[in-house]
Protein backbone atom coordinates (compact mmCIF):
# COMPACT_ATOMS: atom_id res chain seq x y z
CA UNK A 1 0.00 0.00 0.00
CA UNK A 2 1.25 3.10 -1.14
CA UNK A 3 1.00 5.68 1.86
CA UNK A 4 1.64 9.09 -0.03
CA UNK A 5 -1.32 8.08 -1.92
CA UNK A 6 -3.31 7.27 1.27
CA UNK A 7 -2.45 10.50 3.09
CA UNK A 8 -3.19 12.66 -0.38
CA UNK A 9 -6.24 11.07 -0.39
CA UNK A 10 -7.21 11.53 3.34
CA UNK A 11 -5.33 14.88 4.05
CA UNK A 12 -8.57 17.00 2.84
CA UNK A 13 -11.45 14.39 4.12
CA UNK A 14 -12.41 16.14 6.77
CA UNK A 15 -12.86 19.71 8.30
CA UNK A 16 -11.66 18.71 11.73
CA UNK A 17 -8.23 18.48 12.47
CA UNK A 18 -7.22 14.29 12.70
CA UNK A 19 -4.54 11.79 13.69
CA UNK A 20 -3.78 8.94 11.26
CA UNK A 21 -1.79 5.98 12.24
CA UNK A 22 -0.89 3.47 9.67
CA UNK A 23 -0.30 -0.18 10.03
CA UNK A 24 3.40 0.09 11.02
CA UNK A 25 2.31 2.81 14.00
CA UNK A 26 3.66 5.36 11.56
CA UNK A 27 1.78 8.48 12.66
CA UNK A 28 0.78 11.43 11.19
CA UNK A 29 -1.14 14.61 12.41
CA UNK A 30 -3.80 16.63 9.46
CA UNK A 31 -4.47 19.95 9.80
CA UNK A 32 -3.83 22.34 12.65
CA UNK A 33 -5.66 22.51 16.09
CA UNK A 34 -7.20 20.59 18.36
CA UNK A 35 -7.31 16.82 17.37
CA UNK A 36 -10.54 15.34 17.10
CA UNK A 37 -10.27 11.94 16.24
CA UNK A 38 -8.18 8.98 14.80
CA UNK A 39 -7.97 7.03 11.58
CA UNK A 40 -6.19 3.76 11.58
CA UNK A 41 -5.02 2.31 8.51
CA UNK A 42 -4.54 -1.74 8.80
CA UNK A 43 -5.31 -1.87 4.76
CA UNK A 44 -6.67 0.76 2.75
CA UNK A 45 -8.74 0.03 -0.68
CA UNK A 46 -7.69 0.39 -3.98
CA UNK A 47 -7.48 2.70 -6.78
CA UNK A 48 -10.06 1.32 -8.51
CA UNK A 49 -12.27 0.72 -5.62
CA UNK A 50 -11.80 4.44 -4.42
CA UNK A 51 -12.34 5.21 -7.73
CA UNK A 52 -15.77 3.59 -8.40
CA UNK A 53 -17.22 4.74 -5.09
CA UNK A 54 -15.34 6.28 -2.27
CA UNK A 55 -18.43 5.83 0.10
CA UNK A 56 -18.49 2.00 -0.46
CA UNK A 57 -15.02 1.29 -0.48
CA UNK A 58 -14.29 3.34 2.64
CA UNK A 59 -17.80 1.73 4.55
CA UNK A 60 -16.54 -2.22 3.68
CA UNK A 61 -13.24 -1.18 4.97
CA UNK A 62 -14.79 0.22 8.18
CA UNK A 63 -17.35 -2.76 8.39
CA UNK A 64 -14.12 -5.37 7.93
CA UNK A 65 -11.76 -3.75 10.59
CA UNK A 66 -9.32 -2.40 7.83
CA UNK A 67 -10.02 0.99 9.11
CA UNK A 68 -10.76 2.08 12.56
CA UNK A 69 -12.42 5.42 13.50
CA UNK A 70 -11.40 6.60 17.23
CA UNK A 71 -13.90 9.21 18.22
CA UNK A 72 -17.23 10.18 18.10
CA UNK A 73 -18.88 8.19 14.79
CA UNK A 74 -21.55 10.88 14.02
CA UNK A 75 -19.17 13.79 14.20
CA UNK A 76 -16.72 12.12 11.95
CA UNK A 77 -18.99 11.51 9.35
CA UNK A 78 -20.36 15.41 9.68
CA UNK A 79 -16.73 16.41 9.62
CA UNK A 80 -16.36 14.52 6.06
CA UNK A 81 -19.92 15.66 5.01
CA UNK A 82 -18.66 19.38 5.89
CA UNK A 83 -16.20 19.41 3.09
CA UNK A 84 -17.50 20.95 0.31
CA UNK A 85 -15.59 18.87 -2.34
CA UNK A 86 -16.20 15.47 -0.08
CA UNK A 87 -17.17 12.04 -1.60
CA UNK A 88 -20.03 12.59 0.41
CA UNK A 89 -21.39 15.58 -1.11
CA UNK A 90 -20.90 14.14 -4.69
CA UNK A 91 -23.86 12.39 -6.13
CA UNK A 92 -25.14 11.79 -9.46
CA UNK A 93 -28.64 14.29 -10.72
CA UNK A 94 -31.78 12.87 -11.81
CA UNK A 95 -34.13 14.00 -14.17
CA UNK A 96 -36.88 14.87 -11.85
CA UNK A 97 -39.52 12.27 -13.27
CA UNK A 98 -36.81 10.78 -15.93
CA UNK A 99 -37.02 7.19 -16.76
CA UNK A 100 -35.77 4.24 -14.32
CA UNK A 101 -36.42 0.61 -14.17
CA UNK A 102 -39.45 0.13 -11.87
CA UNK A 103 -38.87 -2.39 -9.34
CA UNK A 104 -41.08 -5.62 -9.15
CA UNK A 105 -43.54 -7.12 -6.28
CA UNK A 106 -40.90 -10.37 -6.36
CA UNK A 107 -37.93 -7.91 -5.90
CA UNK A 108 -39.57 -5.19 -3.20
CA UNK A 109 -40.34 -8.36 -1.24
CA UNK A 110 -36.93 -9.62 -1.11
CA UNK A 111 -35.14 -6.26 -0.61
CA UNK A 112 -37.94 -5.99 2.39
CA UNK A 113 -36.99 -8.98 4.13
CA UNK A 114 -33.23 -8.27 3.87
CA UNK A 115 -33.75 -5.03 6.05
CA UNK A 116 -36.94 -5.74 7.98
CA UNK A 117 -37.04 -9.63 8.71
CA UNK A 118 -33.74 -9.98 10.64
CA UNK A 119 -35.50 -10.42 13.28
CA UNK A 120 -37.50 -8.85 15.98
CA UNK A 121 -35.96 -9.39 19.07
CA UNK A 122 -33.45 -7.46 16.97
CA UNK A 123 -34.86 -4.41 17.05
CA UNK A 124 -37.02 -4.63 19.93
CA UNK A 125 -33.56 -3.80 21.65
CA UNK A 126 -32.55 -0.42 20.51
CA UNK A 127 -36.45 0.66 19.16
CA UNK A 128 -38.81 2.06 22.18
CA UNK A 129 -41.29 0.11 23.43
CA UNK A 130 -43.83 1.33 20.34
CA UNK A 131 -41.50 -0.51 18.29
CA UNK A 132 -41.76 2.37 15.90
CA UNK A 133 -38.96 2.57 13.25
CA UNK A 134 -39.56 6.07 11.76
CA UNK A 135 -38.82 9.83 12.78
CA UNK A 136 -40.15 10.41 16.16
CA UNK A 137 -41.35 13.94 17.06
CA UNK A 138 -39.43 15.83 19.96
CA UNK A 139 -41.40 18.59 21.56
CA UNK A 140 -39.12 19.14 24.87
CA UNK A 141 -35.46 18.50 25.19
CA UNK A 142 -36.45 15.99 28.26
CA UNK A 143 -38.86 13.80 26.05
CA UNK A 144 -37.79 10.52 26.00
CA UNK A 145 -37.62 8.32 22.79
CA UNK A 146 -40.70 7.08 23.91
CA UNK A 147 -42.55 10.24 24.27
CA UNK A 148 -41.66 11.42 21.63
CA UNK A 149 -42.39 8.80 19.06
CA UNK A 150 -46.01 8.58 21.18
CA UNK A 151 -46.04 12.77 20.05
CA UNK A 152 -45.63 11.52 16.60
CA UNK A 153 -48.06 8.79 16.48
CA UNK A 154 -50.73 11.15 18.00
CA UNK A 155 -49.42 14.28 15.48
CA UNK A 156 -50.06 12.76 12.58
CA UNK A 157 -53.44 10.96 13.85
CA UNK A 158 -54.75 14.73 14.77
CA UNK A 159 -53.49 16.02 11.54
CA UNK A 160 -56.26 13.16 9.74
CA UNK A 161 -58.96 14.61 11.79
CA UNK A 162 -60.17 11.20 12.25
CA UNK A 163 -63.66 10.09 13.43
CA UNK A 164 -65.17 7.43 15.31
CA UNK A 165 -66.56 5.01 12.62
CA UNK A 166 -64.32 5.98 9.94
CA UNK A 167 -61.78 3.84 8.10
CA UNK A 168 -57.78 4.58 8.11
CA UNK A 169 -55.33 2.54 5.91
CA UNK A 170 -52.03 2.60 6.52
CA UNK A 171 -49.36 1.43 4.03
CA UNK A 172 -46.48 -0.04 5.25
CA UNK A 173 -48.05 -0.24 9.30
CA UNK A 174 -44.53 -1.61 10.64
CA UNK A 175 -45.39 -3.70 13.77
CA UNK A 176 -48.78 -1.97 13.81
CA UNK A 177 -48.88 0.74 16.73
CA UNK A 178 -50.12 3.31 15.00
CA UNK A 179 -53.02 1.42 13.97
CA UNK A 180 -53.65 0.04 16.99
CA UNK A 181 -53.46 3.39 18.68
CA UNK A 182 -55.66 4.96 15.87
CA UNK A 183 -58.60 2.19 16.84
CA UNK A 184 -57.89 3.13 20.53
CA UNK A 185 -58.22 6.81 20.71
CA UNK A 186 -60.82 7.44 17.64
CA UNK A 187 -62.67 4.02 16.90
CA UNK A 188 -61.86 3.77 13.41
CA UNK A 189 -61.78 0.73 11.81
CA UNK A 190 -57.99 -0.02 9.88
CA UNK A 191 -56.35 -1.96 7.85
CA UNK A 192 -52.66 -1.84 7.68
CA UNK A 193 -50.44 -3.48 4.96
CA UNK A 194 -46.74 -4.91 5.14
CA UNK A 195 -44.60 -7.35 3.05
CA UNK A 196 -42.20 -7.83 5.94
CA UNK A 197 -43.18 -11.32 7.74
CA UNK A 198 -41.83 -10.56 11.02
CA UNK A 199 -43.56 -7.21 11.30
CA UNK A 200 -46.93 -9.02 10.01
CA UNK A 201 -46.64 -11.61 12.90
CA UNK A 202 -45.53 -8.87 15.74
CA UNK A 203 -48.57 -6.51 14.73
CA UNK A 204 -50.67 -9.40 14.61
CA UNK A 205 -49.90 -10.51 18.49
CA UNK A 206 -50.17 -6.88 19.45
CA UNK A 207 -54.06 -6.50 17.54
CA UNK A 208 -54.71 -9.59 19.43
CA UNK A 209 -53.48 -8.94 23.25
CA UNK A 210 -55.29 -5.47 22.62
CA UNK A 211 -58.45 -7.19 21.81
CA UNK A 212 -59.03 -5.03 18.73
CA UNK A 213 -59.69 -7.80 16.02
CA UNK A 214 -63.35 -6.30 15.03
CA UNK A 215 -61.60 -2.55 14.99
CA UNK A 216 -57.50 -3.54 13.52
CA UNK A 217 -56.57 -6.18 10.72
CA UNK A 218 -53.06 -6.70 9.11
CA UNK A 219 -51.79 -7.93 6.04
CA UNK A 220 -49.39 -9.09 4.14
CA UNK A 221 -49.83 -7.06 1.20
CA UNK A 222 -47.87 -5.26 -1.29
CA UNK A 223 -49.39 -1.41 -2.68
CA UNK A 224 -49.78 -2.62 -6.15
CA UNK A 225 -52.35 -4.67 -5.55
CA UNK A 226 -54.42 -1.60 -3.51
CA UNK A 227 -56.06 -1.07 -6.67
CA UNK A 228 -57.98 -3.72 -7.01
CA UNK A 229 -58.90 -4.88 -3.29
CA UNK A 230 -61.99 -3.35 -4.07
CA UNK A 231 -62.53 -1.12 -0.48
CA UNK A 232 -62.62 2.72 -0.13
CA UNK A 233 -61.04 4.14 2.94
CA UNK A 234 -62.18 7.88 4.57
CA UNK A 235 -58.20 8.64 5.23
CA UNK A 236 -54.56 7.25 4.34
CA UNK A 237 -51.45 7.33 5.75
CA UNK A 238 -47.82 6.16 4.58
CA UNK A 239 -45.16 6.42 7.39
CA UNK A 240 -41.38 6.03 6.36
CA UNK A 241 -42.38 3.27 3.17
CA UNK A 242 -42.37 5.74 0.29
CA UNK A 243 -38.52 5.35 0.32
CA UNK A 244 -38.82 2.11 -0.78
CA UNK A 245 -41.30 2.10 -3.18
CA UNK A 246 -38.29 2.84 -6.25
CA UNK A 247 -38.06 6.27 -8.50
CA UNK A 248 -39.70 4.80 -11.38
CA UNK A 249 -42.99 3.12 -9.02
CA UNK A 250 -43.78 6.21 -7.26
CA UNK A 251 -46.44 7.43 -9.89
CA UNK A 252 -48.09 4.25 -9.35
CA UNK A 253 -47.93 4.51 -5.68
CA UNK A 254 -50.04 7.66 -5.78
CA UNK A 255 -51.95 6.01 -8.76
CA UNK A 256 -53.16 3.16 -5.86
CA UNK A 257 -53.60 5.74 -2.92
CA UNK A 258 -55.59 7.86 -5.10
CA UNK A 259 -57.68 4.77 -6.03
CA UNK A 260 -58.53 3.85 -2.48
CA UNK A 261 -59.30 6.88 -0.79
CA UNK A 262 -62.72 8.27 -0.99
CA UNK A 263 -63.33 11.62 -2.90
CA UNK A 264 -63.64 13.51 0.87
CA UNK A 265 -60.49 11.60 1.90
CA UNK A 266 -57.35 13.08 3.32
CA UNK A 267 -53.46 11.44 2.67
CA UNK A 268 -50.84 11.73 5.30
CA UNK A 269 -47.21 10.98 3.91
CA UNK A 270 -44.01 10.88 6.17
CA UNK A 271 -41.37 9.78 4.12
CA UNK A 272 -37.36 11.18 3.93
CA UNK A 273 -37.04 13.63 1.14
CA UNK A 274 -34.05 14.86 -1.11
CA UNK A 275 -33.71 18.39 -1.71
CA UNK A 276 -32.83 17.31 -5.17
CA UNK A 277 -33.22 14.37 -7.80
CA UNK A 278 -30.77 12.21 -6.50
CA UNK A 279 -29.19 8.69 -7.02
CA UNK A 280 -29.05 7.01 -3.87
CA UNK A 281 -26.26 6.37 -1.84
CA UNK A 282 -24.10 2.81 -3.09
CA UNK A 283 -23.30 1.63 0.20
CA UNK A 284 -27.04 2.60 1.77
CA UNK A 285 -28.09 1.17 -1.42
CA UNK A 286 -26.02 -2.46 -1.28
CA UNK A 287 -26.17 -3.09 2.34
CA UNK A 288 -28.82 -1.32 4.16
CA UNK A 289 -31.78 -0.79 2.03
CA UNK A 290 -31.64 -2.49 -1.17
CA UNK A 291 -34.37 -0.97 -3.98
CA UNK A 292 -34.77 1.99 -1.91
CA UNK A 293 -34.72 5.69 -3.39
CA UNK A 294 -35.10 9.20 -1.26
CA UNK A 295 -38.02 10.92 -3.25
CA UNK A 296 -37.34 14.70 -3.67
CA UNK A 297 -40.63 16.97 -2.08
CA UNK A 298 -41.18 18.57 -5.32
CA UNK A 299 -41.55 14.70 -7.01
CA UNK A 300 -44.07 14.31 -4.23
CA UNK A 301 -46.06 17.09 -4.81
CA UNK A 302 -45.80 17.11 -8.86
CA UNK A 303 -47.35 13.79 -8.88
CA UNK A 304 -49.55 14.33 -6.05
CA UNK A 305 -51.44 17.69 -8.08
CA UNK A 306 -51.03 15.61 -11.29
CA UNK A 307 -54.08 13.27 -9.65
CA UNK A 308 -55.96 16.34 -8.36
CA UNK A 309 -54.39 16.23 -4.42
CA UNK A 310 -54.75 19.40 -2.75
CA UNK A 311 -51.46 20.23 -0.65
CA UNK A 312 -52.92 21.05 2.67
CA UNK A 313 -50.04 21.52 5.10
CA UNK A 314 -46.11 20.73 4.55
CA UNK A 315 -44.34 19.65 7.77
CA UNK A 316 -40.19 19.45 7.98
CA UNK A 317 -39.03 17.21 10.96
CA UNK A 318 -35.85 16.94 9.97
CA UNK A 319 -33.70 17.50 13.34
CA UNK A 320 -36.12 15.51 14.90
CA UNK A 321 -35.21 12.92 12.28
CA UNK A 322 -31.41 13.35 13.79
CA UNK A 323 -32.18 13.18 17.71
CA UNK A 324 -34.25 9.60 16.74
CA UNK A 325 -30.91 8.17 15.29
CA UNK A 326 -28.82 9.47 17.82
CA UNK A 327 -31.65 7.73 20.67
CA UNK A 328 -31.34 4.60 18.28
CA UNK A 329 -27.42 4.36 17.86
CA UNK A 330 -27.21 5.09 21.79
CA UNK A 331 -29.69 2.27 22.55
CA UNK A 332 -27.76 -0.05 19.83
CA UNK A 333 -24.40 1.04 21.77
CA UNK A 334 -26.53 0.34 25.05
CA UNK A 335 -27.61 -3.55 24.31
CA UNK A 336 -24.42 -4.08 22.52
CA UNK A 337 -24.10 -7.32 24.98
CA UNK A 338 -27.30 -8.85 23.57
CA UNK A 339 -26.73 -7.87 19.92
CA UNK A 340 -22.97 -9.59 19.85
CA UNK A 341 -24.58 -13.00 20.67
CA UNK A 342 -27.07 -12.50 17.82
CA UNK A 343 -24.88 -10.81 14.42
CA UNK A 344 -20.95 -10.74 13.78
CA UNK A 345 -18.69 -8.12 14.16
CA UNK A 346 -19.19 -7.09 10.31
CA UNK A 347 -22.81 -6.71 10.52
CA UNK A 348 -22.36 -4.67 14.00
CA UNK A 349 -20.14 -2.09 12.42
CA UNK A 350 -22.49 -1.92 9.40
CA UNK A 351 -25.12 -1.16 11.38
CA UNK A 352 -23.37 1.28 13.74
CA UNK A 353 -22.15 3.42 10.61
CA UNK A 354 -25.62 3.22 8.86
CA UNK A 355 -26.89 4.81 12.13
CA UNK A 356 -24.54 7.31 13.06
CA UNK A 357 -24.36 8.27 9.05
CA UNK A 358 -27.44 8.69 9.37
CA UNK A 359 -27.92 10.80 12.56
CA UNK A 360 -24.90 12.95 10.69
CA UNK A 361 -26.94 13.38 7.17
CA UNK A 362 -29.96 15.16 8.60
CA UNK A 363 -27.72 17.23 10.25
CA UNK A 364 -25.57 18.20 7.30
CA UNK A 365 -26.80 16.53 4.49
CA UNK A 366 -29.61 17.48 1.80
CA UNK A 367 -31.86 15.06 3.25
CA UNK A 368 -35.18 16.35 4.64
CA UNK A 369 -37.91 14.44 6.77
CA UNK A 370 -41.69 15.79 5.67
CA UNK A 371 -45.17 14.95 6.76
CA UNK A 372 -47.54 16.34 3.76
CA UNK A 373 -51.09 16.57 4.75
CA UNK A 374 -53.16 16.03 1.00
CA UNK A 375 -56.67 16.56 0.59
CA UNK A 376 -58.63 14.64 -2.34
CA UNK A 377 -61.47 17.43 -2.09
CA UNK A 378 -60.60 20.80 -2.34
CA UNK A 379 -62.90 21.56 1.10
CA UNK A 380 -62.95 18.88 3.45
CA UNK A 381 -64.08 20.29 6.55
CA UNK A 382 -60.27 21.19 8.10
CA UNK A 383 -60.20 24.14 10.65
CA UNK A 384 -58.58 27.01 8.87
CA UNK A 385 -54.92 26.50 10.45
CA UNK A 386 -52.43 23.74 11.85
CA UNK A 387 -52.71 24.81 15.63
CA UNK A 388 -55.91 22.89 15.93
CA UNK A 389 -53.71 20.15 16.23
CA UNK A 390 -52.67 21.32 19.40
CA UNK A 391 -56.21 22.36 20.69
CA UNK A 392 -58.71 19.94 20.18
CA UNK A 393 -60.12 18.56 23.22
CA UNK A 394 -58.08 15.15 24.29
CA UNK A 395 -55.20 16.21 23.84
CA UNK A 396 -52.99 15.85 26.28
CA UNK A 397 -49.40 16.68 24.81
CA UNK A 398 -50.29 20.72 24.94
CA UNK A 399 -48.76 23.16 22.64
CA UNK A 400 -45.13 22.77 21.26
Amino acid sequence: MDKVLIKTFLKNISDQTFTLVFWDGETHEIGEGEFKFKIIIHNFPGKKELFADPSTALGEAYMTGDIELVGNLQEIVESIMRRNKSFLNESKLLGMLGKCSPVGKRTSERDIAHHYDIGNDFYALWLDPTMSYSCAYFKTGSDSLYDAQMNKIHHILKKLNLREGQTLLDIGCGWGFLAIEAAKKYRVRVLGITLSKEQLKKAQERIKDEGLQVLVAVKLMDYRGLEKIGLKFDHVVSVGMAEHVGKANLPLYFKNVNAVLKETGLFLLHNITNVLETEVNAFIAKYIFPGGYIPSLREELYLAADLGFHTIDIESLRLHYMKTLMHWAERFEGNMDKIETMFDTKFIRMWRLYLNACAAAFHYAKIDLHQILLSKGANNQLPLTRQYIYDMPGNKFGNR
